[in-house]
């Protein structure tokens, strides 16, 4: 798999979940491309990025994941968003879901299924 397939951008308003993704991620052999701290920032970084995953909390302040998530396939139908969220499986992630968020990933992040989600993404 080439490198520019496994780049990758984190969304998160809370630095500590961006920086435990990162870290998780790099062991993996991905490279970050971009970070940002809410659903706007993430969809001009998105732009200028393009990068093959994008990791996005849901709750964030400015623009949520979920309507970033909808503003980035409407002008990437490509994109491969996954959707974090720290409550469990609720109306909110079926929100993500329904707006083309590919997958979910569960908070605590557990390294083996952050990694295997992606993969499964990819594949």
């Amino acid at each position: 798999m080439d490198t520019a397939s496994r780049t990758v951008m984190i969304v998160d308003d809370e630095l500590f979940f961006r920086e435990l993704l990162r870290d998780i991620l790099k062991n993996a052999g991905f490279t970050i491309v971009a970070e940002a701290a809410d659903g706007s920032e993430a969809v001009e970084k998105y732009r200028a990025h393009r990068p093959a995953i994008t990791i996005m909390d849901i709750f964030m302040p400015e623009t949520n994941g979920i309507e970033a998530t909808k503003e980035i396939l409407s002008f990437d139908g490509n994109a491969r968003v996954l959707i974090c969220s720290g409550v469990g499986y609720d109306e909110n992630v079926e929100a993500a879901l329904k707006a083309g968020a590919r997958e979910v990933i569960f908070k605590p992040f557990i390294p083996e299924e952050v990694t295997q989600t992606i993969e499964k993404v990819l594949a």
